[in-house]
């Protein structure tokens, strides 16, 4: 709609829509595609992301709808996923745009000259930024397209809405808004997931299970240099229900001790008792650098004696492979 050309000549910002549940890996992925084409890049988790095109339009020596197809091509050949592209003046313009995108892909690049008077022919309830709440507000009053709300006087919707609301309401009806782009990535994390053969509902299977997973992680955590600050751990349920649940830890870390003994808190607040499972997942999140956890002196030779012990098991798993040893319980089919 309109040339990309001319929306490079000030902020040219695409707003990429990922389909919904999408797992985390997988969107993670979507933001490395993303970063290979700008810099700039705003993850909005848990399937969205904003991405600045100014700079890359001159880098790239091409047009923004160009970029765009370039990354639907991307996404779907590498990841097998599409997604939908808007591309506007402004953020409220590129997420407005990119919801007006018939599923499962496409791209929708509106003319900065003309984003105001292609806003003026949604619904207010399109408009990036208004609720439902709000939108019902306004539908009451008659106010049922955004170019209703860019002709009302600001004080009046300010008076339905709130001040703040109503304000900014207006000024993005009217293709008005300033915010930039900021950088931000997602906190970096590490998942194992483990599916049971069949249901579950044998608890010491399940924890057993659980430490199984829980080595894996710490495992992983120490190969990468890492340690994190919070563990979650999701169950899936037969019938397709999930519990989730999240426990900081008191110290950064990647030992198999402390993330056991929090992973055994998260499992013990599930109260579980007949619920069937199907599998679970340990995610270790809020990760830092090794390095950079500070060591503290410790008086309990027992804890002392098993990190030295996880350290010879890790250069036995090194060497003959990561199942060859791990602890009893984790194995409890073994001969």
């Amino acid at each position: 709609m309109g040339s990309d050309r001319a929306a490079a000549a000030g902020s040219t910002v695409m707003h990429v829509r990922c389909p919904d549940r999408l797992g985390e890996e997988t969107y993670r992925q979507v933001l490395e595609q993303l970063a290979d084409l700008s810099p700039v890049v705003q993850a909005l988790p848990p399937s969205a992301a904003l991405v600045e095109l100014k700079g890359a339009l001159r880098y790239h020596g091409t047009d923004a709808r160009h970029l765009s197809e370039v990354l639907r091509v991307r996404t779907i050949s590498r990841l097998g996923v599409d997604v939908r592209v808007g591309i506007g003046p402004s953020i409220t313009v590129a997420a407005t745009a990119s919801a007006q995108v018939e599923a499962p892909g496409g791209v929708l690049a509106i003319d900065p000259d003309h984003a105001a008077a292609w806003l003026a022919t949604l619904p207010v309830e399109a408009l990036h930024g208004i609720g439902p709440r709000q939108a019902a507000v306004l539908c009451d009053y008659g106010v049922h397209s955004v170019g209703l709300l860019a002709a009302i006087p600001p004080a009046t919707v300010q008076r339905l809405l709130g001040g703040r609301a109503g304000r900014t309401a207006v000024d993005r009806a009217r293709g008005i808004d300033p915010r930039p782009v900021v950088p931000r990535t997602l906190p970096a994390s590490v998942t194992v997931r483990t599916p049971f053969p069949r249901h579950t509902l044998d608890g010491a299977e399940v924890r057993a299970t659980l430490l199984n997973t829980v080595v894996r992680l710490a495992l992983l955590l120490r190969r990468r240099d890492q340690a994190a600050r919070a563990l979650t751990l999701t169950l899936k349920f037969a019938g397709g229900s999930t519990w989730e649940r999240t426990r900081r830890l008191a110290e950064p870390s990647h030992h198999d001790d402390d993330l056991r003994a929090a992973a055994y808190q998260l499992i013990d607040a599930a109260g579980l008792q007949r619920g069937r499972l199907t599998g679970l997942t340990l995610k270790a999140e809020e990760l830092l650098d090794a390095d950079q956890v500070a060591q503290q002196i410790s008086l309990d030779a027992a804890r002392e004696s098993r990190l030295v012990a996880e350290a010879a098991i890790d250069r036995v798993r090194d060497k003959y492979g990561p199942d060859v040893i791990g602890p009893a319980a984790a194995f409890r089919h073994a001969s």
